[in-house]
């Protein structure tokens, strides 16, 4: 890949990239055999880009594409459960425009967040290998350079955390809820994913979760 300098160049790569045979064909074969209440909609079916504000202070990193979600909407955290507590948060806390994701013409306007994953495509069980981690990373990398006024990024999830900190050098960090890290001139914040399982049980309540961006809005109004 070259002369990544913008946004659209890396957007370009990310949704014509075939690298991982396993996940290409699981995504193509989900957009094929759509679930019931989902029937009548055309899946995205192909690696999905970041999106938001390019200009932002808040970076946020999940884990990959719903299935059913952003591997059908197009749109990261867009359609299903956990875009649901993500964008309501958001809205919550001043970071959206309205407290939902249900499409890509939904009017969803971000303020001050950009929101990326580790995987690009929906991965089967929502499980995705080391070689498909590692192969995706580089997005991942190309983007943080390109998001140069980052000031918080926030993690969601055990996976998102130690992806952050393998891609750059970030060693003997825990991940536990609520963690905040000073990294040079950054802080990263590590939470448990909004996932419908991790919501269900109870191990993220809704209180857990807006003190991640409440703790979001301190940082960023104590570094002003």
């Amino acid at each position: 890949m070259t002369n990544l300098v913008t946004i659209d160049s890396i957007n370009r790569d990310i949704i014509n990239c075939t690298r991982c045979e396993r996940l290409v064909t699981y995504t193509r074969l989900v957009g094929k055999n759509k679930v019931k209440r989902f029937s009548n909609d055309e899946y995205w079916a192909r690696p999905v880009t970041g999106f938001g504000d390019t200009q932002a202070n808040v970076l946020i990193i999940g884990l990959a594409p719903g299935a059913h979600g952003a591997n059908r909407t197009g749109r990261l955290f867009t359609g299903d459960h956990s875009g649901q507590w993500l964008m309501r948060a958001l809205y919550e806390t001043g970071f959206s425009n309205i407290p939902r994701s249900t499409s890509t013409d939904d009017g969803l306007i971000l303020n001050n967040i950009f929101i990326s994953s580790c995987i690009r495509c929906a991965p089967p069980s929502n499980k995705p290998l080391n070689s498909e981690l590692a192969n995706c990373s580089k997005y991942l990398i190309y983007e943080q350079e390109l998001l140069k006024r980052v000031k918080v990024v926030i993690t969601l999830g055990h996976i998102s955390f130690l992806t952050y900190c393998k891609i750059n050098d970030l060693r003997k960090l825990k991940f536990y809820h609520l963690a905040n890290y000073r990294v040079n001139d950054r802080h990263l914040i590590a939470s448990y994913h909004p996932s419908r399982h991790n919501t269900n049980t109870q191990r993220l309540t809704w209180e857990m979760w807006v003190k991640v961006f409440k703790l979001t809005k301190i940082i960023l109004s104590n570094n002003n």
